[in-house]
């Protein structure tokens, strides 16, 4: 665990993944800009330190506690989950931002690609999705916003197994928003084209895809937080696109 300032008391509770940059990171800054207490989660110690600084020269007195883990682990998925409700008392929001996108032919795909893919895309968001699901329960409400992919509908040539994982994405979502409107839940997946993000860059120059070309994470994360605040009405497990320009 890594502790910052103690957290302020807050009505409601944001579990952010992948928020040590790109789009969880904007995530987590809109939600805290509205008043939740938010929990951020990556992999990197110093990425997180970075992004609960860069928000509080926005937002000083937000109430922000960062916490490492590994999201392909379900036993540290679930010892997160355990913490932020010891540490906060309840959970109202989860936004799955973590993901990679490897980028290679069919004929390319080693075990290691294949399961690294599904682990960060798709089993991760099962993961945090059942360790919270019982808090959601409890409480009789929740909201979760997977973030999905544009492959996930029409796949760039090379993203054969990042689109596979996606497209699980979406049906995990809609099965969860439909178990879950018995106790009010609000489930959606957002599915963006290219993002201006490092994850993009390591896979395309800007002189194959310009940055006029792609989208502002921050466009996106608002989305997101629209979805989870519930600004944005959304169809039962919507899975909402977000072509690139």
């Amino acid at each position: 665990m890594i502790d910052d300032q103690p957290s302020k008391p807050a009505g409601k509770v944001a579990l952010v993944t992948g928020a040590g940059g790109g789009v969880g990171r904007e995530v987590a800054l809109l939600m805290a800009d509205g008043g939740y207490a938010v929990v951020l989660t990556g992999r990197t110690p110093a990425t997180l330190h970075e992004a609960v600084d860069y928000i509080r020269e926005e937002l000083p007195d937000a109430a922000l506690h960062a916490h490492r883990c590994d999201v392909t682990d379900s036993k540290a998925v679930q010892a997160l989950v355990d913490a932020t409700l010891a540490r906060h008392g309840r959970i109202d929001a989860l936004a799955n931002c973590a993901g990679s996108a490897p980028l290679q032919s069919i004929s390319e795909m080693t075990d290691d690609i294949i399961d690294a893919a599904i682990d960060v895309n798709l089993k991760s968001v099962l993961y945090l999705t059942r360790a919270v699901w019982p808090a959601f329960q409890k409480q009789k409400s929740g909201a979760v916003c997977n973030v999905s992919s544009m492959a996930s509908i029409d796949p760039f040539v090379g993203f054969n197994v990042y689109a596979a994982a996606k497209a699980g994405v979406n049906l995990f979502t809609r099965a969860a928003a439909d178990e879950g409107k018995r106790f009010n839940l609000i489930a959606a997946a957002v599915a963006p084209g290219a993002i201006e993000t490092a994850m993009l860059r390591q896979n395309f120059p800007e002189k194959m895809i310009p940055a006029s070309k792609t989208l502002d994470p921050l466009v996106v994360a608002g989305v997101i937080r629209n979805v989870l605040t519930g600004a944005r009405k959304v169809e039962l497990g919507e899975v909402i696109p977000l072509p690139s320009p």
